[in-house]
């Protein structure tokens, strides 16, 4: 409980003041937008990272050959999804039932 705001915030959270239809609305859009905004901010993340250059806390140069993100590492992540796709593919086609449950199981 946070005071002087706690029961206005919660009020404002839920919609109302018990949970109702406008709090299942509002945290399933919440629920839905929240992975593309955590994408988005890898994204830039990444962007910035790639163009300036990570931080070097213990302050010796490095002047290493560096090579691009580009193609080498976006082929690698690209091949690596690919695969991790394809087991998981392997396995709902070929062994449907090995991660099911096995009290309700009727064959």
């Amino acid at each position: 409980a946070i005071p002087y705001i706690g029961t206005d915030l919660v009020e404002w959270i839920w919609g109302g003041f018990s949970v109702d239809k406008a709090t299942l609305t509002r945290f399933f859009a919440f629920h839905f937008i929240l992975p593309f905004i955590i994408a988005a901010l890898a994204m830039v993340h990444l962007l910035f990272l790639h163009e300036t250059g990570s931080n070097n806390p213990t302050g010796i140069s490095s002047d290493a050959d560096k090579i691009p993100f580009h193609p080498y590492y976006t082929i690698k992540d690209i091949l690596g999804a690919l695969l991790l796709i394809l087991a998981l593919m392997l396995l709902v086609l070929f062994a449907p039932d090995l991660l099911g449950d096995p009290d309700n199981y009727t064959p």
